[in-house]
């Protein structure tokens, strides 16, 4: 008997599509994509009309089974994509152009990489892609949008793309890889002595100022807690002007719909909270979200983002931690170059070629930047007998 055909549909909001339906699709590591996550963004008001993202998610469907999916928005603005097309808006903007709305594929403020074509488990994954993504660019062409971005895309999603006649485009992030270590003392007994000393001397200052970070769980989380860490967290974005994405309720519903997906470090000073890290779990991935502090403390930042992370992930055997875009400083404390990759479609054939040829210059930029991070690496090398 030939096969139920593909119907492809466009969603105005994830409360459209059942919650079970769709994490059915998603791989249990990814807490960013998940129904929870992307629904909570909604209903808490961090993605709407008013912030510059309309849903217009995709869904496929075999006969009454749904088999393919893919997180869509129309964007006002490039804001909270970490992608970054600015230049090529300015672009548009000098050509006498309109760059915006654009078509989106993303995790909303959140620079992880996660599949946006996904796919029943079992099903021709190959043949929903196609689907998925021929009728986005189809809507995109009869909708006259100026393009479509699929951000933070997984390995096996750069050649559907390109098929596709997407542009694919590289970049690269900081990740840290648990290597079967037992404890932290083993972690950092494979670096070299100085950036051992020195990651040692960030702790022991924490430790000195009477500092005591806590990491707790969602269930752990009162809801006192929780907005005072929302509160901390919201300084490190005044100080560059503006209030955080993902606001108080977004955090307070995703703890009480998925609370396996977020933890929080809370830094105590006496009875006082004085810094916060908000983190995501996955099944086997530690996600960094946001940070901030009430005040300057010498290496607070590197304890509460990085190494309270990094510890928790050996403890629970967790084998990645990913806290988040940038900052060459993340290196010397155990975080190492991953290439991440992002797909581009442009309908102006012009700016397509333009953007074409300078997205290929600067995968040569990532590739000598990668290769010069790794020669900094903190790592000693096997045989250096270096463990003082």
């Amino acid at each position: 008997m030939a096969q139920q055909r593909l119907i492809v549909r466009f969603q105005a909001a994830m409360s459209d599509i059942r919650a079970d339906d769709w994490d059915a699709l998603v791989a249990p590591d990814l807490p960013h994509l998940s129904h929870a996550f992307l629904d909570a963004a909604e209903t808490s008001g961090s993605v709407s009309t008013d912030t510059g993202w309309l849903p217009c998610h995709v869904t496929v469907e075999r006969g009454d089974a749904l088999v393919g999916v893919m997180p869509l928005y129309q964007k006002a603005h490039s804001w909270g994509e970490f992608v970054f097309d600015w230049g090529w808006a300015d672009a548009y903007r000098r050509a006498g152009l309109e760059y915006y709305p654009k078509l989106v594929s993303a995790t909303p403020f959140t620079p992880a990489t996660a599949s946006k074509l996904c796919v029943a488990p079992g099903d021709d994954a190959a043949a929903i892609r196609k689907a998925i993504l021929t009728a986005v660019l189809s809507f995109a062409r009869e909708q006259s949008f100026p393009s479509l971005h699929l951000q933070f895309i997984a390995d096996d999603e750069c050649a559907p793309c390109e098929a596709a006649g997407m542009i694919l485009r590289q970049d690269c992030q900081f990740h840290w890889h648990n290597a079967g270590y037992t404890d932290f003392d083993q972690f950092l007994a494979a670096f070299t002595s100085k950036k051992r000393k020195n990651a040692r001397r960030e702790r022991r200052r924490v430790a000195e100022a009477g500092i005591r970070p806590d990491d707790l769980r969602a269930t752990a989380i009162s809801d006192a807690d929780l907005a005072d860490a929302w509160r901390l967290c919201s300084y490190t974005f005044a100080a560059r002007g503006h209030t955080p994405y993902l606001n108080l309720e977004f955090f307070q519903t995703l703890r009480d719909t998925k609370p396996e997906a977020l933890e929080v470090v809370l830094a105590r000073h006496g009875e006082r909270n004085v810094a916060a890290a908000i983190l995501l779990r996955g099944a086997d991935s530690l996600y960094g979200r946001y940070w901030g502090s009430d005040r300057d403390y010498h290496s607070l930042h590197f304890e509460t983002c990085y190494y309270q992370g990094i510890e928790h992930c050996i403890n629970e055997g967790i084998t990645r931690f990913e806290p988040g875009t940038q900052g060459e400083h993340k290196v010397a404390r155990g975080f190492l170059p991953v290439r991440t990759a992002s797909a581009h479609w442009l309908a102006h054939p012009q700016f397509a070629a333009a953007i074409g040829d300078y997205i290929e210059r600067e995968a040569a930029g990532v590739d000598q930047y990668m290769r010069y991070i790794d020669g900094h690496s903190p790592f000693r090398a096997v045989d250096s007998g270096d463990a003082s």
